[in-house]
């Protein structure tokens, strides 16, 4: 998560509803025009049944209270609206209250094709869809509780668990690799760059996911590949905070890019 943004936080007002600018509206019918096409021919099956049970509009930015009615009959999860950027902590509790916090502003032009910090496009588009799905989304939630039990010092390490599936996980399907992570799924570039040829794909495992680091300013170099859902839902059973542990002891993995830029 990026250290500071040069965009501010919208403020609901008293019923939790935005009022987005027709400027806002545009960039959000010009991205979901853009990104849908892209998602049907790269994303999993899993990710794209749970886009069409959501029904996001294509010609506004959407409210998260609506949404929060339809994921609470599916999978009694709420979107919760927050500012530009929150903390671990915060984040892992609101998960394990199955609350997703959602950042409320959209990217401007300038940042159209990437931007750096999660917007709104990039929470709603890319994470709602597979919270409809029980499994994915108590998936989530045993993140955040493993969060709460974590120490401080343990959340960079529990976050690449979630960064490298959640965010960034592909998944073996009959048609081949495709992306499942809602970082790839909102992303008009890095989905082209994660379902090509170009990055190294790794098979998912739990200790290796925890020892590899990541930025967040760049494409991704290394993505790990669930052979199947069934792999990830395995995972939420598991000690995660032995887990930590366990890397701990072994030590990060050199990273695969350069050190960003002072």
């Amino acid at each position: 998560m990026p250290k500071s943004t040069a965009y501010t936080a919208k403020t609901p007002d008293a019923h939790g509803r935005i009022a987005y600018s027709a400027q806002d509206d545009a960039v959000w019918r010009d991205l979901f025009a853009q990104q849908l096409p892209r998602v049907q021919d790269h994303c999993a099956p899993e990710y794209l049944d749970g886009l069409a049970k959501i029904d996001l509009p294509s010609d506004r930015v959407p409210q998260c209270a609506d949404l929060s009615e339809t994921l609470l009959d599916l999978t009694g999860w709420r979107v919760e609206p927050v500012p530009a950027l929150i903390g671990f902590k915060t984040f892992f509790a609101m998960l394990a209250d199955k609350t997703f916090p959602a950042a409320s502003f959209i990217r401007n032009r300038d940042d159209f094709d990437y931007i750096e910090e999660p917007d709104i496009f990039h929470e709603i588009f890319g994470h709602t869809p597979l919270l409809t799905d029980p499994r994915f989304a108590k998936f989530s939630e045993t993140i955040g509780k493993a969060g709460l039990e974590a120490d401080k010092s343990d959340y960079s390490w529990l976050i690449r668990l979630y960064w490298f599936t959640i965010e960034f996980g592909l998944i073996k399907t009959d048609n081949g690799i495709k992306a499942l992570g809602s970082g790839l799924a909102s992303s008009p570039t890095e989905l082209l760059h994660a379902t090509s040829d170009t990055p190294i794909k790794k098979p998912f495992d739990v200790i290796d996911i925890l020892r590899t680091p990541y930025r967040i300013d760049i494409h991704q170099p290394v993505y790990f590949v669930l052979e199947s859902a069934d792999q990830l839902f395995d995972a939420a059973n598991r000690d995660l905070i032995a887990d930590i542990r366990q890397a701990q002891s072994h030590g990060l993995h050199a990273p695969l890019y350069e050190p960003k830029a002072a």
